[in-house]
């Protein structure tokens, strides 16, 4: 069987994007990954468009490609929460699974009998997983948290974009919705390793995943910086704080980034450049030396970039040994030699799209490789299949429940 977790079963609750992508993670792993969602309308992420998928003919369809992007792999199944007929196939579902994932509002689904407490006496050995904003516990936990809100809150944007002196300065958020999925990764790793726990014991647990905690997390070598010093850090724009030269520049038509990691780098740099003074100048000769001088390094280094092309840089100082590399547009990055070689784009079979296009797991396996089959689910698509192949209920129960607006 494909993937190390394809003797899993993953009940998802959960909805939009941080925990959604946990689902996702494990359904590529080989995971049974079954997603609860409202009856009608379901995921919130569903109406996060435009874009749409398009169909054969180039026409919006009603999927939209931000839930595409976080829900490959799973089975769609709709469920009336409110109704106590929907609970109770929560219920039934959970006691034969492994894992359970939602981000409800802390206390939600202990309103519905469904929380931790409620479902691990039904099955002792489920790995109950809560993400929410700030946590299960503290003063915040009541408070809904969005990773916008949570990339200032960690103090993600007070460390990234551009100085305030300069053009275009100020506080900006990354590209993407990093908090989430951080987040998300962060509870993979947990679902894993409770997974691993229980073959030991047999116990499941309760893993309560927060955003802030998770961006927090990740602060990596900034957050060192600042215990380290008890100086908060400031934007650097695209600079580093601990390296230099580890920047962009600008080339006579378009930007290069540069990465001299050691001074042994930056040596080879100045022999690719012509201006190996640089290298015997105590100013610039070490890296703590360049860090101090960073400005006027910077300033001589921006003109001598300045006099080149991208390629003609990049063709030398591949050939050098000195990292680099071009911006690349999301076009671009799928064009490049490597992407393709590795297969980053993935394109599955869809019931309404005819072909979706996603980007592939990073995750590769010698002994149990990953298998991309199942395109994101449309709404309610496997409802039918799961109530009658996991639960056992008749096509006249089936039919009863619709009727009665439960699924």
């Amino acid at each position: 069987m494909a993937g190390p977790l394809s003797h899993i079963r993953v009940i998802d609750l959960s909805r939009v994007l941080a925990a959604p992508w946990t689902g996702q993670n494990l359904a590529d792993l080989g995971a049974e990954v079954i997603k609860i969602e409202r009856p009608k309308t379901g995921d919130d992420s569903r109406a996060f468009g435009p874009p749409w998928l398009k169909d054969r003919d180039g026409k919006d369809t009603s999927e939209s490609a931000y839930f595409a992007c976080a829900n490959r792999g799973k089975k769609s199944v709709t469920v009336n929460l409110s109704r106590p007929e929907g609970q109770e196939i929560v219920r039934k579902l959970a006691a034969g699974s492994d894992v359970l994932l939602e981000n409800y509002k802390v206390g939600d689904l202990a309103r519905y009998g469904l929380g931790y407490e409620d479902l691990g006496r039904i099955n002792p050995r489920l790995v109950y997983c809560s993400v929410t904003g700030f946590g299960q516990t503290g003063p915040y936990a009541e408070r809904p948290g969005y990773d916008f809100m949570i990339q200032g809150m960690a103090g993600l944007m007070s460390i990234t974009g551009e100085r305030d002196d300069l053009p275009g300065g100020g506080p900006q958020k990354a590209g993407i919705p990093i908090g989430d999925i951080i987040t998300g990764m962060y509870a993979s790793v947990a679902v894993c390793a409770a997974l691993a726990h229980r073959e030991k014991n047999g116990a499941g647990q309760h893993l309560d995943l927060a955003l802030l905690d998770s961006l927090t997390a990740i602060l990596s070598n900034q957050g060192g910086n600042y215990l380290a010093t008890g100086v908060p850090p400031g934007r650097l724009g695209n600079a580093h704080p601990n390296i230099v030269p580890y920047q962009t520049f600008k080339t006579s038509d378009g930007d290069i980034i540069l990465a001299c990691g050691n001074d042994n780098l930056f040596r080879k740099f100045c022999e690719v450049a012509g201006c190996e003074a640089l290298c015997a100048d105590p100013r610039y000769a070490t890296n703590n030396k360049r860090v101090e001088n960073r400005a006027a390094l910077t300033k001589l280094l921006t003109d001598i970039i300045a006099k080149r092309a991208t390629r003609d840089w990049v063709e030398a100082l591949e050939a050098a040994g000195v990292p680099n590399g071009p911006i690349n547009n999301l076009e671009q990055v799928f064009q490049e030699p490597q992407a393709i070689a590795r297969g980053l784009k993935l394109e599955l079979d869809h019931p309404l799209a005819g072909r979706v296009s996603l980007i592939r797991s990073p995750m590769r396996f010698s002994a149990t490789p990953l298998e991309h089959k199942t395109p994101p689910p449309t709404l309610g698509q496997h409802t039918e299949e799961v109530l009658r192949g996991v639960l056992g209920m008749s096509d006249e129960e089936i039919a009863r429940l619709r009727v009665a607006g439960v699924i």
